[in-house]
């Protein structure tokens, strides 16, 4: 983690190193480079994710629109993924992309975790099942925040936001207009 976040390559040979211990020690524990910058990425993630639902306002699809935005734009924001991106980027959307790997069925469950917590409150009927709203959504934000358009990230997140509002239903309540998926305004 510490590599990560000081932006320096996440090198098997040197953590192992640094700790005193093989580096098969360290892929009888990952199993791959990759399961361990997913693992790193996920922890790196999930205080971001937290502070972004305990800051989001309303409730339903205006709560989740709110807590992805801010997620969105943490992530967008954050030097030691921006750096990652820029200084592997094969293999950073590889592990940060990958149905197979551990950040994005993390961010997935998450996601759908979210959603299934407002549908128990009473306040969202997502149209569609919440694992599938859940999965969308997380496949939505990485075209939107890892596009290679232009080098690096290219971050759109008001764009990402708007989209994500409108598979939320959340544009029209923001707008003041009644929401269409039946859930409370």
């Amino acid at each position: 983690m510490r590599r990560y976040l000081r932006g320096r390559r996440v090198d098997v040979q040197a953590i192992a190193g640094e700790l005193g211990l093989g580096r098969t020690t360290i892929y009888r524990w990952f199993g791959s480079r990759d399961e361990l910058i997913g693992e790193v990425l996920v922890r790196a993630a999930e205080p971001l994710l937290e502070h972004a639902r305990a800051g989001a306002a309303g409730s339903g699809g205006i709560a989740l629109l709110d807590t992805l935005d801010r997620f969105n734009r943490s992530l967008a924001d954050a030097p030691a993924l921006r750096q990652f991106i820029e200084n592997e980027r094969e293999a950073a959307l590889r592990v940060i992309t990958s149905s197979a790997g551990k950040v994005q069925p993390w961010v997935v469950g998450a996601v759908t975790e979210l959603i299934k917590a407002e549908v128990r409150a009473g306040t969202y009927r997502p149209a569609i099942q919440p694992a599938t709203l859940g999965y969308a959504i997380v496949r939505l934000g990485e075209a939107f925040l890892y596009n290679d358009a232009v080098a690096g990230m290219r971050g759109d997140v008001h764009r990402l936001r708007e989209v994500q509002g409108a598979l939320f239903g959340a544009e029209r309540a923001e707008n003041g207009a009644p929401a269409e998926n039946g859930a409370p305004d």
